[in-house]
């Protein structure tokens, strides 16, 4: 029940004020976002449902207009007239005899019937398409050409979308006299309520083809199994998308495809870890390299570095080799790629090794406290 419905402002997260830039863009990432294709999660198609709902109120200004006036009640279809209780043909019990709703909503918001009509008549662009691709970390760090088959319904060249034979035969339609709606009367407690709805047979366009178009049989386009180039720009990251323009849904009344955009997941690298457009890498080292220092050729995504590790370096400790990371998109800086040392303790030793470490625990004693007695002074009460 409308009662129950949550506020299409509060849906769309704007406000009462927002204009229709504001609505449709709000819309587009919501719908975006709530696509059953892209999110799988249990009330992913009720949440996409509720906002197609808000979108399809608020992006008409004359739905928009009762919404704001009467809530949902205005432009619920099961509600009494449109008004609820109290309201045309409400509790009060009023007898309007017959009349037509749709010349009552003329009358107090201007001429609705004619705008739709309008609408309907003229060409649309179609709804924009959302897709998912997943790439591996080197082909978003050097971008790459993939190749994606969509079913893609292209506006018929022969009739330019129209569906009619040579793009001009239509005749009016025989349902609606060429009105695009039709009229219907519903008997009430209340008196004969005769309302306007679209011609089913024109769908409100007011005319029908008379001769259809033999390259698309009438439907104005033809379904084609097509491959789409995708170009994957160097630098691109996760969440990121890319628009391939007019690979959307098909347009309305011979207007163009919307787009298509696909969100772009880089999947995990085995080694390498992104932040930004820099690359960190943990690299193992020897305790006895990291005492007495070494040189060793460090993997980058760009090849190996020979790179100097100081003596005394500590664990954990990071070096920078410049200009080894990933390329902005915007910039086309590149980043830089950091060693994360991890000084390696040899849990088994040989003799020898033995009897080397015992003599240089020898060295430690006679040159004074250890390490660890240190440590213990710090906490000495006083």
């Amino acid at each position: 029940m409308a009662q129950n419905k949550r506020d299409y402002y509060e849906v769309l997260g704007i406000d009462k004020s927002a204009d229709q830039d504001t609505i449709k863009k709000a819309y587009r990432t919501l719908a975006k976002k709530y696509h059953p294709d892209i999110n799988k999660s249990e009330d992913a198609v009720e949440k996409f449902k509720e906002v197609q709902e808000a979108y399809e109120i608020l992006s008409d200004e004359n739905k928009k207009s009762l919404y704001d006036r009467y809530g949902h009640a205005g432009v619920d279809p099961q509600a009494n007239g449109g008004f609820g209780a109290g309201g045309f043909g409400g509790a009060n019990g009023f007898n309007f005899g017959e009349f037509d709703m749709g010349d009552i909503f003329s009358s107090f918001f201007g001429g609705r019937g004619a705008s739709q009509g309008a609408r309907r008549t003229s060409p649309m662009q179609g709804e924009d398409k959302y897709l998912q691709m997943e790439i591996d970390f080197l082909e978003a760090a050097f971008g790459c050409k993939k190749v994606i088959a969509l079913n893609v319904d292209e506006r018929c060249n022969e009739c330019k979308g129209t569906g009619a034979k040579n793009g001009t035969e239509f005749e009016t339609c025989p349902d609606c006299h060429g009105h695009g709606s039709v009229r219907t009367q519903q008997r009430t407690m209340f008196g004969v309520f005769e309302t306007t709805t679209t011609c089913p047979k024109c769908n409100g366009k007011g005319k029908v083809i008379k001769t259809k178009c033999d390259a698309c049989h009438g439907e104005g386009y033809n379904r084609r199994k097509v491959n789409v180039d995708v170009n994957v720009p160097a630098g691109i990251n996760s969440g990121q998308q890319l628009r391939i323009a007019g690979k959307g849904e098909r347009g309305i009344n011979g207007g163009p495809n919307g787009d298509l955009y696909i969100e772009i997941l880089v999947s995990n690298h085995k080694h390498f870890t992104r932040k930004g457009t820099d690359i960190y890498v943990t690299i193992p080292i020897s305790y006895v390299d990291a005492v007495l220092g070494c040189k060793i050729d460090v993997p980058t995504i760009h090849g190996d570095v020979s790179v100097e590790v100081p003596s005394g370096i500590q664990n954990a400790q990071q070096l920078r080799i410049k200009g080894k990371g990933i390329k902005d998109l915007r910039s086309n800086s590149i980043g830089d790629e950091y060693i994360i040392l991890d000084i390696k303790v040899p849990t088994k030793l040989s003799k020898d090794e033995k009897e080397l470490y015992k003599k240089l625990k020898g060295i430690e004693e006679k040159q004074g406290d250890s390490i660890f007695a240190k440590f213990k002074k710090a906490f000495k009460l006083k």
